[in-house]
């Protein structure tokens, strides 16, 4: 397995200790604004920090693959760089937002998560 895309040691040490067993990390990605602190790509799911999830508290979401609906995202080039969006589906409807330091980075994650997706569209 190739060695993990991580923006901040610290967040990739947090997602690897959340593995299962046989659970691989593909990349963590810093997130900027309100919400959500840093989104973890794995090998069976999407884990993402929440700062704002439940008020003060700060939470770790786990989105199995099998339960995204869909997936996009946006990107925005810019003066400093630039920024990007990455937008999941989950089956009940619910959206969630990833906001991203960088305008390669939603494409990636896009790329990572589209990947496991499709992998286990062909597996059925």
């Amino acid at each position: 397995m190739p060695e993990p895309v991580f923006d901040k040691k610290e967040q990739l040490a947090t997602i690897q200790g959340l593995l299962l067993d046989g659970e691989g990390v593909d990349a963590v990605f810093d997130c900027k604004g309100a919400g959500t602190g840093f989104i973890g790509i794995t090998s069976k799911r999407v884990i993402y920090f929440d700062k704002a999830f439940m008020s003060n508290k700060k939470v770790i979401s786990s989105l199995p693959y099998s339960r995204i609906a869909s997936i996009a995202t946006e990107g925005e080039t810019g003066f400093f760089g630039g920024t990007s969006k990455l937008f999941l589906t989950t089956l009940g409807g619910s959206h969630i937002e990833f906001d991203f330091r960088g305008a390669d980075k939603a494409k990636l994650a896009h790329t990572m998560v589209l990947t496991h997706l499709l992998a286990r569209e062909e597996t059925r």
